[in-house]
């Protein structure tokens, strides 16, 4: 039987970070997350920190006090240990999608997919809207990899669209976020909003244009049946990392006419005939 004693003294004693240490990994991870935000002053908004403390926070000057430590890690959705280990392995072993029951089904379509079959950066889309049918929404989101292993994307309901349906208008209301998985023949992916119990399965699949920067393909949303259109049109133009382009896309973002619409997007609508 082996002596307990003898086994934690023959255990390598771990090294303790010093203060400058902790600093630097947090502003490391602080930044990596940050960069799927396209605006620090708005992320630091979101976040209620002032801009300039939160750049200290990212610099590794500075650490932030317990209680806004632990804001930061819930808006993250990440732990404590953002201080210790680069934060894209942080929960890596338990990730459901790529743990040993559905990696080779699931997780491979996700490892799969690369920059050259769907672009990470800003792209606008264009679809029906289900709350207004005879409206469409326009929209931009955000697509970005996380380390080498997926790529996930984030974007914000129309406000429009929240007030048509008495739910609050604010960011973190209208935040969704989703991950892109790689298909036969373009991309999948599934999107909900935070904590709730609805979501969209969203297909793409390039078609042709002069810049190769378009897909065509659906978005179906899960309710029930009787509940009105659950399956329409998309179209998603990818517009880079152009920020100016992306603001500028930004500010034409909610609900529009048929006859309003960009005409290429019009044009892979089809609006006038139905989905099938």
């Amino acid at each position: 039987m082996h002596n307990f004693q003898d086994a934690k003294a023959a255990k390598p004693a771990k090294t303790a970070r010093s203060p400058a240490q902790l600093r630097t990994m947090f502003g490391t991870n602080l930044r990596h997350l940050a960069q799927s935000y396209s605006s620090i002053s708005e992320l630091a908004r979101q976040l209620g920190i002032n801009r300039t403390q939160f750049n200290r926070y990212m610099s590794g000057e500075s650490f932030p006090r317990p209680d806004i430590l632990d804001r930061i890690c819930n808006f993250f959705e990440v732990d404590a240990r953002i201080l210790l280990e680069p934060v894209e392995t942080i929960g890596r072993q338990g990730q459901i999608l790529n743990g040993p029951f559905l990696s080779d089904f699931l997780g491979h379509g996700i490892r799969d997919l690369n920059e050259s079959a769907f672009p990470s950066g800003f792209y606008r889309f264009t679809r029906r809207s289900f709350v207004s049918s005879d409206q469409f929404v326009i929209g931009l989101v955000y697509v970005f990899r996380s380390g080498t292993t997926a790529t996930f994307i984030k974007g914000y309901e129309a406000r429009e669209a929240m007030r048509y349906q008495g739910l609050s208008e604010s960011p973190t209301t209208r935040e969704f976020r989703g991950v892109v998985t790689a298909h036969e023949d373009g991309v999948a992916f599934i999107i909900s909003r935070r904590h709730a119990m609805t979501y969209s399965f969203n297909y793409l699949a390039r078609v042709g244009s002069m810049e190769n920067n378009f897909w065509l393909g659906y978005v179906a949303r899960t309710v029930r049946d009787g509940s009105g259109e659950r399956v329409t049109r998309m179209v998603y133009e990818h517009l880079g990392d152009d920020r100016a382009r992306a603001r500028e896309a930004a500010r034409s973002r909610g609900f529009a006419k048929a006859e309003d619409l960009l005409p290429y997007h019009r044009h892979l609508l089809r609006p006038d005939e139905p989905f099938r």
